[in-house]
């Protein structure tokens, strides 16, 4: 007999309510949720496949430990008794920065990955921190904390209510959209046209969302950031900035005018490949529109000057009056934020606080480039010890990260690897230990860091839909067990980690004046906590100390676990609103317009005035169906337009004698991959476009599906010299490559 169970797909950055078909203990079908607060029963593709995704043989079902150089099935007990044996030594010999700790995107889509991997950095100590937001939006974490002193404090685009929308290197039609949470992206764009609204796209590909478009711009790539200095430049040249109420809470911007005044149209023009009196014309329109929102997204970050650009891009909301009010960009408020305290000047945003070893890039948002684990594992240096030990949660670098080759012999060399991963796949493989959450029907869920990107305030928490499965473990005790084997406690109680942190989190509420249980008892507070597990009492201490939260019985109407519990579909918590100055952590207590960083950083984009490539550059591209190397194992979601080819303009094709269809040599500084082509004129004329998260045809995985059509790693093509000095950011696109036709008999 079936039944239904609701759960927010886990599986992309819209977050959507699934309405789940469960027979026994298996999901048999996924629909939207109509009576979902946000997404209102929206679906794409990936949430249709939930239950294959859920349902996978190829998920590892118990966790494995290396034996004799094999990996082999374990209990859960010898699993981590192996953590503890092999990582301890290595702290204690080497130092805590002997051991690298990698955080893949997935751990933003679960509730263990919202709140274990903090503690487990803390309890380390280390500095060899990499994550995937260094192949993706560490730009924009950098520019937010130069302009407002929060890394995390980033505008998103008021979607349901802006007038003119001019959209970036985004294209959320096929990726549902990032760093900025919107369920059914493509109906609001669609609703904004309906109402008489714009719709610019700035892309060297004319993606499906271009297609939509009012205005599709095919840039060069990699100029993003020239376009808009010089539409900056427009504003202030014809006397167009109305900042308006923004103008007590903004400083610097005499001398960003001074700052921008080389980026003429006419300079920037041959650079961008886009025509001076066109530029002019996108910054009269954003300008004149009553309300508008510049929104920029990968393929503006994984480029030189992604840091440039994002920045740019909030110059521009700026500029126009547009940030900070409805129908421009906002500052989300999510349930679990702390408590907004009054504003004024805060610490601000530090960027370099330490250096990795070997390149000596700067860390930034406490993580060094991820394009920078292979060197740090397999080179030594006189400064400090190389990488000896590794622990990845949910993260494959060695298809996600630049030379992925070098990677993966690095990998080889460590003394202790432990891999929080469902898959034995390309990274995984090369682990002494792999710990296998459950599907994601098994668990929980919570969005702590999308509800800070999301378009309108709301709040939801689904339980698991399915009890856990006899011989597994939750993905939350997973990783409260790995942080006490890796800090020293092997064999506390894995609970204990849940109850120090809401001891810590509590004692801090009380001594802070500005805390709604100021002066409490934290031991009484930690009582009132409701919840039947340690990650729920959390959650419920969140929501309660929350800007929305009861306070503890302070706002009798305020939220709680208990409450949230009795909205399944999810708490509306309203529109997005102005808020600033409150967001704002900069050491003036203002938005810094022209901070230092930025100011030492526009000589390199002044000299890229005078670049050209003279050859054939590479982009990536982003498929409905996919979301970067986690689902190329699912049959349902593969095929179609979901293939790894090379997008390949007909009269560039032609020059070089490529077919469609035909296998293309790719060469690029970090090695040559060969795909087939795909001729086609969505994308412009010097450009060729392969998609990320392919490879999948190393030996030793256990991805049976994936690797029948593995594609080709676009990554390897790169050889990881190439960042955003600001941000660490590998540049992904806008990169020289040769391609050739590959001859055949």
């Amino acid at each position: 007999m079936s039944r239904t169970a609701l759960r927010i797909c886990p599986l992309c950055e819209a977050t959507c309510g699934l309405t789940l078909t469960i027979e026994g203990t298996r999901v048999t079908g996924a629909r939207g949720d109509r009576d979902d607060v946000f997404s209102k029963g929206f679906i794409c593709p990936k949430g249709a496949s939930f239950g294959a995704v859920d349902a996978d043989p190829d998920r590892l079902r118990t966790p494995l430990v290396r034996r004799d150089g094999v990996l082999r099935e374990a209990t859960w007990s010898e699993a981590f008794d192996a953590v503890a044996a092999g990582l301890r030594p290595v702290v204690e010999r080497y130092g805590p920065n002997s051991v690298g700790v990698v955080l893949g995107n997935p751990n933003v889509h679960t509730v263990a990955g919202g709140l274990y991997p903090t503690v487990l950095l803390a309890g380390l100590g280390t500095r060899s921190v990499f994550t995937a937001s260094t192949v993706d939006q560490m730009p924009k974490h950098v520019s937010s904390g130069l302009l407002f002193g929060d890394a995390n404090a980033i505008p998103v685009p008021d979607l349901d209510r802006t007038d003119h929308l001019l959209l970036i290197g985004a294209n959320p039609l096929e990726s549902n959209g990032s760093l900025c949470t919107a369920p059914d992206f493509p109906g609001k764009l669609k609703a904004l046209k309906a109402r008489g609204g714009t719709l610019t796209v700035i892309d060297p590909r004319r993606t499906r969302t271009a297609k939509l478009a009012d205005r599709h711009i095919a840039i060069r790539p990699g100029t993003d950031a020239l376009l808009l200095a010089a539409m900056a430049y427009t504003l202030f040249e014809e006397d167009l900035l109305a900042l308006g109420e923004l103008a007590p809470h903004v400083q610097g911007v005499e001398e960003l005018q001074d700052a921008v005044r080389d980026f003429t149209p006419e300079a920037v023009a041959e650079a961008c490949d886009v025509e001076a009196p066109l530029i002019r014309t996108l910054a009269r329109e954003l300008a004149a529109a009553p309300t508008a929102a510049v929104y920029a997204r990968i393929g503006s970050c994984t480029v030189p000057y992604g840091t440039l650009g994002s920045w740019l891009v909030d110059v521009l909301n700026v500029l126009t009056g547009n940030l900070d009010r409805p129908g421009g960009a906002l500052f989300p408020l999510a349930a679990t934020d702390r408590t907004p305290r009054p504003a004024g000047p805060g610490r601000g945003f530090q960027l370099g606080r330490w250096r990795s070893r070997v390149s000596e890039h700067p860390e930034a948002k406490g993580e060094l480039p991820l394009s920078a684990l292979g060197e740090e594992i397999d080179t030594a240096t006189p400064e400090g010890e190389p990488i000896r030990a590794l622990i990845a949660v949910a993260a494959n670098p060695v298809l996600s990260a630049p030379d992925g080759d070098r990677l993966d012999k690095a990998l080889d060399s460590l003394d202790f690897m432990v891999s929080v991963d469902p898959y034995l796949n390309e990274t995984s493989r090369h682990a002494h230990v792999v710990l296998p959450p459950p599907p994601p029907s098994q668990s929980p869920h919570h969005d702590f860091a999308f509800n800070t990107l999301a378009v309108h305030n709301q709040v939801r928490y689904t339980r698991p839909a399915v009890p856990l499965e006899p011989g597994r473990m939750a993905e939350t005790e997973i990783l409260a067990r790995l942080i006490l084997a890796a800090t020293g406690m092997h064999g506390a109680d894995p609970g204990a980690v849940d109850a120090m942190v809401i001891d810590q989190t509590l004692g801090k509420a009380v001594s802070d004046p500005h805390s709604p249980v100021h002066g409490r008892d934290p031991h009484e507070l930690a009582g009132l906590l409701h919840g039947d597990t340690g990650p729920e009492r959390r959650i419920d201490m969140m929501l309660r100390l929350g800007p929305y939260g009861d306070g503890f019985g302070v706002r009798p109407d305020g939220l709680g676990l208990e409450k949230l519990l009795a909205h399944p579909h999810g708490i509306d918590l309203g529109p997005l609103k102005s808020r600033l100055p409150q967001p704002l952590k900069t050491a003036s207590g203002k938005v810094e317009l022209l901070p230092a960083p930025i100011v030492d950083d526009l000589p390199r984009l002044r000299r890229a005035l005078r670049e050209r490539p003279d050859g054939l550059v590479l982009v990536g591209r982003r498929h409905l169906r996919s979301n970067n190397s986690w689902m190329h194992n699912v049959p349902a979601l593969t095929g179609g337009t979901n293939r790894c080819t090379l997008h390949i303009h007909p009269e560039d094709a032609e020059r070089l004698g490529v077919r469609d269809g035909a296998p293309v040599r790719v060469k690029g500084a970090g090695g040559e991959v060969t795909a087939p082509a795909e001729v086609t004129d969505g994308v412009r004329r010097g450009v060729v476009s392969l998609p990320h998260g392919w490879g999948h045809s190393r030996a030793g995985t256990r991805l049976s599906h994936a690797s029948v059509d593995p594609g080709v790693n676009v990554n390897q093509l790169l050889d990881g010299s190439l960042l955003d000095p600001l941000s660490g950011n590998a540049v992904l696109n806008g990169v020289p490559v040769e391609c050739a036709a590959v001859l055949t008999l």
